[in-house]
């Protein structure tokens, strides 16, 4: 994990110096790192903090972790249109067509497959995949946004009120102030928006934020932790932190959601198996 603070230095100084604009310019090379090991302390606390009972298979959400320093690697690049600071996980779907085991040494992939205009700045697509002996063992499509002044694009994309209605509770969750810190440790991902309320008002939140990830992390966990084989989340509403949330879920769809009824995560989650995702 230390050896992502340099990474994520460079990202900070070299945001400032990308214009975070829409431009059909060539997104960086793949990256491929080969016989990937899994860190058992890791592992375990990312259980710990998202709940999950086990860590054998791998948690569904996990492998994003695994990818995460390849998927930096990408986004430091001088190449790599968008500033990395300040860039917020706006929707993900992830694949698993195997189950994933703590000794396995998967081979990881990751590449920015497309940038695409969108009202507040701009969005990429980051893809991670993860594979053993050659064969596609699990895949996730990420979207990431970076604000930004637009001319108010007529052809960016606006995500359906699908989810708006109240499901049945599952579970309440109590979310600690620090929580975006300790989830960033574990993880990696130590953006600004999510460690401190000062770092997070740099970005034009009023406090540090939940990361996306764990809060789908802690649904997986909460409501099938072994069975499902695919999610997909749209991550709608900042969860301010400290915070208390609703877990809800009806048949394939999830939500979590704040006490004043808003609506901070949508999903859905399946345990078959769906087509490969495009490469």
């Amino acid at each position: 994990m230390t050896s992502l603070v340099p990474l994520l230095a460079l990202g900070a100084l070299a945001s400032p110096f990308k214009r975070a604009i829409f431009a059909p310019a060539a997104l960086p090379v793949v990256l491929t790192a080969g016989h990937v090991r899994v860190d058992l302390g890791q592992l375990a606390a990312y259980a710990r903090i998202c709940g999950f009972p086990c860590t054998d298979p791998l948690p569904l959400t996990y492998p994003h972790v695994l990818g995460f320093p390849l998927a930096l690697r990408v986004m430091t690049r001088r190449a790599f249109p968008l500033p990395l600071t300040g860039l917020v996980h706006t929707s993900v779907s992830i694949t698993r067509h195997r189950a994933l085991r703590p000794d396995d040494r998967p081979e990881l992939t990751v590449y920015a497959a497309a940038l695409r205009p969108h009202r507040r700045g701009t969005e990429v697509t980051m893809v991670t995949e993860a594979r053993l002996a050659g064969a596609l063992a699990w895949a996730s499509h990420s979207t990431y946004l970076a604000r930004h002044r637009t001319a108010g694009n007529s052809d960016a994309p606006h995500r359906p009120p699908s989810g708006s209605d109240a499901l049945p509770a599952v579970a309440s969750w109590d979310l600690p102030g620090n929580l975006g810190r300790r989830y960033g440790v574990t993880s990696g991902d130590l953006n600004p928006i999510h460690l401190h309320p000062l770092t997070a008002r740099l970005f034009g939140f009023p406090c540090a934020i939940a990361h996306g990830m764990w809060t789908l992390a802690r649904c997986v966990a909460q409501l099938d932790p072994a069975d499902a084989t695919h999610v997909r989340a749209d991550f709608r509403a900042p969860v301010l932190l400290p915070a208390t949330v609703t877990c809800a879920a009806a048949g394939d769809a999830f939500q979590v959601r704040g006490q004043d009824g808003r609506i901070h995560l949508t999903g859905t989650r399946s345990a078959h198996r769906p087509g490969s995702p495009p490469r």
